[in-house]
């Protein structure tokens, strides 16, 4: 797992208490008909088939509202799950259980639907050396969350932040006079273990970027015959990925240039959430 997931357990209680905060507010009104030491046992349901992520946030969910919750799983973050079945089944005060119903399910079929999405690219490439890359295109808040589904879903993380990597972009190289002045100032200005790429419109614009010593580059929507001959261009010197345009009907025929990485935007903002829901069942 990334090193960025080592305070995961941070991330999943700034997300589910800020969330919490959004949906309940002063109080569920409603849960209020529930007499408060009621007990209840719900099952969570799967309506389709995918990858389940996000089973840390509906844990922290409830023990929010309830600390002695019970949650009794029966998949795990990364396995495929069908449609029909039971993911888990949840006993606590039925109070509880209401008022978290709506936030859990949430964290779990946006994650999940992430992770399927990433699945489903990742499973196109096999057999190529491409990795499926994740971008900053992410829901506002919830960058941490959706990139640990990505890594659930066999993908890789791109950098989380500005702050943990360099990617020089169109407005850069115009600010800074041209690719070759950006990528060796770039050079100058950042520590070595620090990820440092140019995103290229060209292959007039790759020349200049390897030629400046760029390790990694970015081939911003090139068509098929021209990744390949940026493959060929850059030979061993760098790194190559695309971006843009990328589709499940084309990522294979774009892996099979002999890019090293592919990123897609639409892997955390374009969302597909699973379809899940919770029913109370009888003890």
């Amino acid at each position: 797992m990334p090193d960025a997931f080592h305070l995961l357990e941070e991330t999943v209680t700034r997300d589910v208490t800020r969330a919490l905060a959004e949906d309940v507010g002063t109080g569920d009104l409603t849960a209020r008909l529930i007499p408060e030491g009621a007990i209840g046992r719900a099952r969570l349901m799967t309506r389709q088939s995918g990858v389940l992520c996000g089973v840390e946030w509906l844990r922290r969910t409830f023990e929010e509202l309830d600390t002695d919750i019970e949650i009794f799983w029966h998949h795990r973050d990364g396995e495929d799950i069908v449609a029909g079945s039971s993911l888990c089944e949840i006993e606590g005060r039925a109070r509880a259980l209401l008022t978290g119903e709506r936030t859990a399910i949430n964290f779990v079929q946006l994650l999940s639907g992430v992770a399927t999405r990433t699945r489903q690219f990742v499973r196109a490439v096999e057999g190529t050396r491409a990795k499926i890359v994740d971008t900053r295109k992410t829901l506002p808040g919830l960058r941490m969350a959706q990139k640990y589904a990505v890594h659930v879903g066999g993908g890789t993380n791109h950098r989380i932040g500005l702050y943990d990597g360099v990617l020089i972009k169109e407005n850069h190289i115009h600010a800074c006079g041209g690719v070759r002045q950006a990528v060796r100032q770039a050079l100058q200005e950042s520590p070595g273990d620090v990820m440092l790429q140019v995103e290229v419109e060209n292959l007039e614009q790759l020349r200049e970027a390897l030629d400046a010593g760029a390790r990694l580059v970015l081939l911003d929507n090139f068509d098929i015959p021209r990744m390949r001959e940026a493959v060929g261009i850059a030979g061993g010197r760098a790194e190559l990925e695309a971006s843009g345009g990328v589709q499940l009907s084309n990522v294979r025929a774009i892996a099979e240039t002999g890019v090293h990485r592919i990123s897609i935007g639409s892997l955390t903002k374009d969302v597909d959430a699973l379809d899940l829901s919770m029913r109370f069942i009888n003890h």
